[in-house]
């Protein structure tokens, strides 16, 4: 009997685990596989080796796992396989499939585009779009986020589009923040890259509200999943081969 074992990566925010589950939920009812489980790779439960046994227990003869993140980095390409491999060990008769991350695709650069306009109304040609990653220390990181910048830019036709992270890599948040606002006539947009609500996230719109105060013309435009089109692209990595 095939299992899908989704996994998502963490947060210490109740509102962004209640809000992952709720959208995995969403997911399976699209899904016909008999056994679908949602596990983490830390900071919440069940982890991935209860989400895993649990599959099992129901009866899984083979187990697809989904990992919900956008791109390949450390976690991807180090974390969920070492989680894996004992429990590959365990069940050495159950066959475990690993499918890609999303990667950095057309229709995702659509939908981001989507979700400022729908935040910030039409983007003006004064207007400067700050994208905002989680941040890693793998070099491809900044390889997909240039083409990110350039995918969405090149859609909205911003006067400028700058990149910075939260941690892991170069320029910080902070450093991207003064670079983009400095000397800015029209607003500053800014996209956090990432899937679900958390605590960097609410860190960022309380940074962004805080400049809103003091007079910058500044807004900061939802998670990703808030598109219909993540939820399309985990069903296409959880059924396609």
């Amino acid at each position: 009997m095939k299992a899908i074992l989704y996994i998502g990566h963490g947060t210490r925010s109740k509102k962004g685990a209640v809000e992952i589950k709720a959208f995995i939920n969403k997911v399976k009812e699209r899904i016909d596989v008999p056994i679908q489980e949602v596990s983490f790779l830390e900071l919440t439960e069940p982890l991935i080796e209860e989400g895993f046994d649990t599959c099992v227990e129901q009866g899984a003869t083979e187990i697809d796992v989904v990992p919900l993140f956008l791109l390949a980095a450390g976690h991807i390409k180090r974390d969920i396989p070492e989680a894996l491999s004992p429990l590959m060990a365990k069940y050495p008769t159950i066959p475990v499939k690993i499918k890609n991350p999303f990667g950095v695709q057309e229709v995702i650069l659509d939908a981001v585009a989507e979700l400022i306009k729908d935040s910030a109304g039409e983007v003006l040609p004064a207007d400067r779009l700050l994208i905002v990653g989680v941040g890693s220390s793998d070099p491809d990181v900044h390889v997909n986020f240039a083409k990110i910048a350039d995918g969405i830019g090149g859609r909205l036709g911003p006067e400028k589009v700058s990149v910075c992270y939260f941690a892991a890599t170069e320029p910080k948040l902070s450093e991207g923040l003064e670079t983009i606002s400095e000397g800015a006539k029209g607003r500053v947009i800014v996209v956090p890259y990432m899937l679900f609500t958390g605590l960097l996230l609410a860190e960022l719109n309380k940074i962004v509200r805080s400049r809103q105060k003091e007079g910058q013309k500044i807004l900061c435009t939802p998670a990703l999943s808030n598109h219909t089109v993540i939820e399309d692209i985990v069903i296409e990595r959880a059924v396609g081969e």
